[in-house]
């Protein structure tokens, strides 16, 4: 690695509606470095990249790319001149194929016409490099947000970057992925290419990143080699002491007592073919938690409680009647809320303001005659905004403006509304930061002592293991574990992920080897989640 900079952004500003989004923000990436950006959602990080991309205009600022002063206008500029992003949510064309999105504006030609042949020989070649052996002619929405993210990497490798901006790239990848695409970035780097890792995963942060700059409240408060310890990062990060943090865990959760009733009780629930033998319990008050590994089935299962994608046979007993919900909406009827994984296509309406975000589905009970009563909503707005802390300008700003972390709390805020007796979370702290992580996770915690039943999956151990009074293990679609609060440590989880417990639901399945969906132990991801 050389001893200049390969970009230098100085002095940027940046503000929306006349609210200030950066303010005097700094950042030196030099050659061939894994430079860490990190800080809390809402500290300007994303607002940075996207200023450097060309996604946004800056107010007023320098930014010195290669030697030259630039001004990117749009991201197709910026790509030209050897910056490739990769974003939080995945940003390709979904119901392209996965050949098609890898090599997205540059396919190679014969005769003037698409080589389809070399394209998709090209494209695996560059999944490849990063371990991934997938059908490059499926379309990319087939595959789960875990395959769709390794795409968008391999995307980004495709165009020979100088510079590649990775916004929380491992968010839905597991241990043995996460392994595979930091041999990718350490050989980026010693090729020379400048890599810029964002993060809330202070552990990724030290396994992947020299270099490290802090932002808060829009400002560069921190900028050198990662030397700091993680107090020092958080303490950095949140602007204040956060000693306590040692000793009070790092989770928000506080357990409570849960009642005996059973509000949820599904026997042998099947949907062909990723929900083969699905069998659980959540009481009232209750906390649980859905673990596995990529290619379980843990969201389908949820999805199929949800009707989103209705179970074919088994048993699902709710509320002390038998029910089998054909869509979403009977489901919601009955009681039920699902805040799903993926924030950007599931969830938010991006060009829409948190108002009308936050009371979608309650916008029939506001209604009335085609009129929806603004005195009502603005109450049930301003009541559940306060009460989840959702950080914004006004309830009129467009939400996709917001942070992650403050996304998410409107779309639990959306649910809440509805008052449902049992709110489905799946990975409800994905890609947020250590301070609006705590904020969901204490917010579960009041939730559940307040009468709400909580089904959460989360990919996180120690989630699982401080938030949930039990732990559903899932692997192949099957039910192999119930493990409860006392039997609850990582040992325990992974045993039950890699072989069932000792009185495995799936007979037989204990001398299987497991994988990644896919079929084989090596060769790194495959579909399915």
């Amino acid at each position: 690695m050389t001893e200049d900079a390969l970009l230098h952004m100085s002095g940027i500003n940046k503000a929306f509606g006349g609210v200030p989004a950066l303010r005097g923000a700094h950042l030196k990436v030099m050659r061939g470095a894994v430079h860490a950006l990190i800080g809390q959602n809402g500290a300007g990080k994303s607002t940075l990249l996207k200023v450097l991309t060309g996604a946004y205009s800056r107010d007023s600022g320098e930014i010195l790319f290669d030697g030259q002063s630039v001004d990117f206008t749009s991201p197709k500029q910026s790509q030209l001149a050897g910056i490739a992003t990769i974003y939080q949510e995945v940003n390709l064309v979904r119901l392209q194929t996965v050949a098609e999105n890898v090599l997205l504006g540059h396919e190679p030609r014969r005769y003037g016409m698409i080589d389809w042949k070399a394209m998709n020989a090209q494209a695996r070649d560059h999944l490849n490099k990063i371990g991934v052996n997938i059908d490059v002619t499926r379309p990319l929405a087939s595959y789960s947000i875990a395959v769709q993210q390794m795409v968008a990497i391999a995307r980004a490798l495709a165009l020979n970057a100088k510079l590649v901006v990775m916004d929380e790239p491992t968010s839905s990848l597991d241990e043995r992925e996460v392994e595979t695409l930091f041999q990718v970035i350490n050989q980026l780097s010693h090729s020379g290419v400048s890599v810029i890792f964002v993060s809330h995963r202070l552990d990724e942060l030290y396994a992947a990143c020299s270099d490290i700059t802090v932002l808060r409240d829009g400002q560069t408060v921190y900028e050198g080699a990662l030397k700091l310890t993680k107090l020092q990062l958080i303490s950095t990060m949140i602007g204040r002491n956060v000693q306590e943090v040692a000793t009070q865990g790092q989770t928000g959760f506080v357990r409570h007592q849960h009642e005996d009733e059973v509000l949820l009780d599904t026997r042998q629930m099947r949907r062909a073919p990723q929900v083969q033998d699905i069998s659980l319990q959540v009481r009232r008050k209750e906390v649980v938690g859905i673990a596995g590994l990529l290619g379980a089935g843990r969201t389908e299962t949820v999805r199929a409680l949800f009707g989103a994608e209705p179970a074919h046979a088994g048993e699902i007993h709710f509320k002390n009647r038998s029910v089998r919900w054909k869509t979403p909406s009977e489901a919601i009827a009955d009681g039920i809320a699902f805040c799903g994984e993926d924030r950007k296509h599931d969830g938010i309406i991006p060009d829409w303001s948190v108002r009308e975000n936050l009371t979608l589905a309650l916008l029939p009970r506001l209604t009335r005659a085609g009129i929806v009563n603004r005195a009502e909503q603005q109450r049930v707005v301003e009541k559940f905004a306060e009460r989840l802390n959702v950080r914004c300008a006004s309830y009129d700003q467009p939400i996709r403006e917001l942070s992650g972390g403050n996304q998410q709390k409107v779309l639990l805020a959306r649910w809440l509304c509805m008052r449902p007796d049992l709110l489905i979370l799946d990975e409800p702290t994905r890609g947020i930061d250590v301070g609006a992580k705590a904020e969901i996770q204490n917010l579960i915690s009041e939730l559940a002592g307040d009468g709400l039943s909580v089904l959460m999956i989360s990919s996180d151990l120690e989630e699982l293991i401080e938030g949930c009074h039990r732990v559903t293990v899932l692997r192949d679609g099957r039910t192999v574990a119930h493990l409860s609060e006392k039997e609850l440590n990582e040992e325990s989880i992974l045993s039950a992920m890699a072989h069932g417990s000792a009185a495995d639901p799936a007979s037989g399945e204990q001398e299987r080897v497991l994988v990644n969906a896919g079929g084989t132990t090596s060769g790194g991801l495959h579909d399915g989640r």
